[in-house]
């Protein structure tokens, strides 16, 4: 029997097992664990596994295309170095805990760099609640590399890509953004023509939000920020998303408690409630439209900002085509926006070919 006719009995088994499982009443709630009951969590455990291992499987392909999508323009290298020991250890006692937490990063360098001289830094962190850095970010790389800025991206703790430990070792909100923080540390330590004082960091929606923290916790570290459809709070995430959603926070290897549980976490976690230790030049943006990030979470934040009188710039769209996507895109919108972002950070890290027109942006996909 080959293994897609072994994974397929497999399937079958497990489905038959369900329905007896749930035909005859079965619960691990009220009566105590029988043969019958530890093959379903048996079973449940492989199948989890095998997810792990197909998105081991999906990352490695795809690192193998940013050599074709990006290569031409850009020095392409993934590093692997440490941030901070993880939130929660399960076995304090047991050798190695406490031990930093290793994980990858991506590093694009444009080919056109004079390595007499130093260039700004541009901090990519990813978005998504369990993500990582894929080449659907190529056309952003590409327009960073035609404009000479040099991007870090960062899969910090709780990406997808690299097995169930380093996915379980999510701290969203919390220390993953040290993670992308020791990213930027990382190039000033490692390369000599990084400018460690031209440093920007952007980011979208989950990445949005680790943008904000970055600035908001070291504040003397960065020149500038931008901020796209960002997770702004919490605590009204969790009012209007799915139970699914919400059991990804309360997991015992995360948060390990509801926001009702403990809402002052959740507070904590989100950007809109830390409003006061802006420092750092913002842009924001956001979109009526959205279909992840919902514009009131975004507002909460544009208004936190104001009433703690701080200094940022902001736009929200009116159901811009593309929703939580949508100046991400390769529209010619979406271009048009993506200038808007350009020339906010070009302001603050003066690169050496800043975009000066939408065609410019364009041109970058191609050339």
């Amino acid at each position: 029997m080959n293994r897609k006719i072994q994974t397929r009995t497999r399937v079958v088994g497990s489905m038959i097992w369900v329905f007896i499982f749930s035909s005859v009443g079965v619960s691990a709630q009220s009566s105590p664990p029988d043969p019958l009951h530890q093959k379903m969590e048996q079973l449940e455990k492989q199948f989890e596994n095998l997810d792990h291992r197909l998105d081991v499987l999906e990352k490695a392909i795809d690192d193998v295309l940013w050599y074709d999508r990006v290569g031409d323009v850009a020095y392409v290298d993934k590093v692997r170095h440490v941030g901070p020991p993880r939130a929660h250890e399960p076995n304090p006692t047991a050798q190695g805990a406490g031990n930093p937490i290793k994980f990858y990063s991506y590093i694009f360098i444009p080919k056109t760099i004079d390595h007499a001289k130093k260039y700004p830094l541009l901090v990519l962190p990813h978005g998504g609640v369990h993500a990582n850095f894929t080449t659907y970010h190529t056309h952003i790389i590409r327009e960073l590399m035609a404009q000479g800025y040099i991007v870090i991206a960062s899969d910090y703790r709780g990406s997808t890509g690299y097995g169930r430990e380093m996915y379980e070792d999510i701290d969203y909100g919390g220390l993953e953004v040290e993670d992308v923080y020791a990213g930027r540390n990382y190039m000033i330590e490692n390369y000599d023509f990084v400018d460690k004082d031209r440093v920007g960091i952007i980011g979208w929606s989950h990445g949005g939000l680790i943008a904000l923290f970055n600035i908001f916790d070291h504040p003397k570290d960065y020149k500038v920020a931008f901020a796209g459809v960002p997770v702004s709070d919490l605590i009204a995430r969790m009012g209007y998303k799915t139970q699914g959603y919400r059991d990804l926070y309360s997991a015992k290897y995360h948060i390990g408690k509801t926001a009702y549980e403990n809402v002052e976490e959740y507070r904590k976690r989100s950007p809109a409630w830390q409003a006061e230790k802006l420092q750092a030049p913002l842009l924001i943006h956001t979109n009526t439209s959205d279909e992840d990030v919902n514009v009131l979470e975004v507002e909460h934040l544009i208004k936190s900002l104001k009433a703690a009188n701080k200094k940022f710039e902001y736009e929200i769209f009116k159901d811009a085509p593309g929703g939580h996507s949508f100046d991400r895109l390769d529209t010619w919108m979406a271009k048009e926006i993506r200038l808007k972002i350009y020339t906010f950070l070009a302001r603050y890290l003066n690169p050496p070919n800043p975009f000066k027109t939408v065609k410019d942006v364009s041109r970058a996909g191609y050339q």
